[in-house]
């Protein structure tokens, strides 16, 4: 009696469509977003400064955030996972340890003084615990050797890092829908209308990507349950 092993072969980036996107959208938010904060003058910062360590802590979060979205697009990219695992390891400690974990303690600090209003600072400082959460207890299943559950913290950990860009897009959107309602619901107040597109922003543009990774593994663990079954 003689037996064959299938040898599961990595799926053609034709058949894994997100992975080009995805790296041309991190490369434009960065192109887009990084130039003001390179020449380290304060002057330049979209964001005004409300303290004096205000500035320098936000551009320490900007630098690790940078090579955090870089290095998690590169984690997700499966021909690099299955091909390179040494190198899919390497650039997944420097996502955690030179990127998400040190970005997102300097996220919580900034999200406490930033000058958007009280709404703004609690999303901020509820996504700063929840990605470092997620990338530490990732990075522990990895440890633990436990790669099931160290994917499913990662591709959370994944959903909040790229939360920056979806942020972008509903500040957008949520400018266009309330600044007409500037002198009625906000009684002509210009800082009422910002705090309030900033607060609403923030918490769209982290709890929807996260609620749609949640809706993704579900439906992952799903599918993998009823091969199991049908086994």
């Amino acid at each position: 009696m003689t037996t064959t092993t299938e040898v599961r072969r990595p799926k053609p980036w034709v058949r894994r469509p997100w992975v080009f996107p995805l790296g041309l959208l991190v490369t434009a938010f960065l192109v887009f977003s990084l130039p003001p904060y390179l020449g380290l003058d304060p002057a330049r910062s979209r964001i005004p400064a409300p303290t004096d360590w205000y500035y320098p802590v936000l551009v320490t979060h900007i630098g690790f955030a940078t090579l955090a979205m870089v290095t998690c697009a590169l984690q997700i990219w499966p021909w690099l996972r299955q091909k390179h695992p040494s190198v899919h390891r390497r650039t997944g400690r420097v996502y955690v340890f030179a990127g998400a974990i040190p970005a997102s303690v300097a996220g919580f600090a900034i999200a406490l003084a930033a000058p958007f209003g009280p709404v703004g600072a609690v999303s901020n400082v509820l996504l700063a615990t929840l990605w470092f959460g997620c990338t530490v207890q990732g990075y522990r299943m990895a440890r633990a050797r436990r790669f099931g559950e160290h994917r499913r913290w990662m591709v959370r950990s994944f959903a909040l890092c790229m939360s920056i860009i979806s942020n972008r897009i509903w500040g957008v959107v949520w400018a266009m829908v309330l600044t007409p309602q500037l002198d009625t619901t906000f009684g002509g107040s210009e800082l009422a209308l910002g705090q309030a597109i900033a607060g609403i922003t923030t918490w769209t543009g982290w709890v929807l990507p996260l609620l749609a990774a949640e809706c993704w593994l579900g439906r992952s663990r799903g599918r993998a349950a009823a091969v199991a079954q049908g086994a």
